[in-house]
């Protein structure tokens, strides 16, 4: 097994499952935290460790050690074994060339590197892979042979759900990243806020599950994470309390033969509530028909999104411009046409530029 983002929550929680199950790790990645690799290294003994970082190579106790996006590429070709499986949870475009290494060269693919799908989910064979992700795993454990009207994945709602809207262009980002529910990373709890995160979710979907009729809504407690409308009439939930154990369980592993989490005691949650995304907290909700229909923007969104949000924790632009700047950008190149992956890395370099002009 191979873990690229060892030392983020994703893949801290790979680990603890490969401990569990007795797993072998074979390589690890991280992007800068040299103490908590060190550790995991001493602690599983992969053959081969790549970092982000090359000025901290020296750091990182390990005699084979690859360093760049070059180095992380490396190690996975020379990882790679039959029936090998990659977890991809690094964040952001980043992850988008190791995704596509990892699948030129068989490893069935644990996907938590949503931004991959994002930007280039026609240039994936999805058959290979298994996203690490609530929202899709549930999707995919509640499937059967039942015609299907509709999926919907949930949303928390984020940071400022409750927050008056008036209130929302002054939220600071440490206002952002005290998440209700629980704590993630920096970006995706920003893009938690935004609602960016769920319209990647739901391009994700589209590519996993091969439809446009995907939706999603808020569910404030975070515990029914998908469900799907069927066209007799009847909708199912899958409900699990929120651990990333899960999904990375079974994204590893052929079959779970023990208990992974606690069943959620539904005497304890007492009440549920749902809430449509609306549009006038959650501007960015608006072209979620248009992403879906034109799918070639998410490599749009993406980089806009990413260069917002380095520009919002700089204190340069406020909260509620992060969706402005997205916007900005896909009626900008709202008519790009992309017909290879190299276009895909074009597309992202002329937004970049873009963005840092407004």
């Amino acid at each position: 097994m191979v873990i690229l983002g060892s030392t983020g929550s994703i893949g801290v929680n790979a680990l603890s499952i490969a401990k569990r199950f007795s797993l072998t790790v074979d390589a690890i990645c991280a992007k800068s935290n040299v103490e908590l690799l060190n550790k995991q290294i001493e602690e599983f003994n992969p053959k081969y460790v790549a970092i982000y970082d090359e000025n901290l190579k020296e750091k990182v106790n390990h005699k084979s050690v690859f360093t760049g996006t070059q180095g992380i590429l490396e190690m996975i070709e020379i990882a790679y074994k039959k029936d090998a499986i990659l977890i991809n949870a690094l964040v952001g475009f980043a992850g988008l060339r190791p995704s596509l290494k990892a699948m030129e060269f068989g490893y069935k693919l644990a996907l938590a590197n949503k931004e991959s799908l994002v930007v280039a989910g026609m240039f994936f064979d999805t058959s290979n892979i298994i996203p690490i992700d609530s929202e899709h795993f549930g999707l995919w454990y509640l499937q059967n042979d039942k015609k299907i009207k509709k999926l919907i994945i949930t949303a928390s709602g984020g940071s400022f759900r409750d927050t008056p809207l008036d209130l929302l262009q002054n939220m600071s980002p440490e206002n952002a990243l005290n998440h209700p529910n629980w704590k993630m990373g920096k970006k995706i709890t920003i893009d938690s806020a935004t609602m960016t995160n769920k319209l990647f979710e739901i391009l994700e979907a589209k590519w996993l599950f091969k439809t446009n009729k995907i939706d999603a809504i808020i569910e404030t407690k975070s515990i029914i994470h998908a469900l799907i409308d069927f066209e007799d009439g009847s909708t199912t939930a899958h409900m699990a309390n929120a651990d990333m154990k899960l999904p990375i369980a079974y994204a590893i592993l052929n079959k779970i033969d023990k208990p992974v989490l606690a069943n959620v005691n539904l005497l304890d949650i007492k009440t549920l509530e749902f809430r449509e995304i609306c549009q006038n907290r959650y501007p960015i909700w608006q072209i979620k028909e248009l992403l879906l229909e034109k799918s070639e923007l998410g490599v749009v969104i993406n980089r806009a999104n990413e260069e917002a949000i380095k520009l919002f924790f700089e204190g340069k632009i406020s909260f509620t411009d992060i969706s402005s700047y997205s916007l900005n950008a896909i009626k900008k190149f709202e008519n790009i046409k992309i017909s290879s992956i190299e276009d895909v890395f074009l597309v992202d370099k002329e937004v970049e530029k873009f963005v840092k002009l407004m």
